[in-house]
């Protein structure tokens, strides 16, 4: 997974939550868009996990 394609989706869905707080959007939409913000974290989390495990391997692996 592309951490810079994460954190852009990650910055438009937390977008997508301030505009719908802003219009007044019922708690369901607000919940389902927090939903998906942690969903992208959590992807996030893994994909610079997997990254770091990587650069560790190759460190150690000479």
């Amino acid at each position: 997974m592309d951490i810079h394609i994460l954190t852009a989706w990650i910055r438009g869905r937390a977008e997508q939550l301030r505009n719908a707080r802003d219009r007044g959007a019922t708690s369901t939409e607000l919940a389902v868009l927090a939903g998906a913000l942690l969903l992208g974290a959590g992807l996030l989390v893994v994909s610079i996990r997997a990254k770091l495990m990587e650069k560790i391997g190759i460190i150690d692996g000479g």
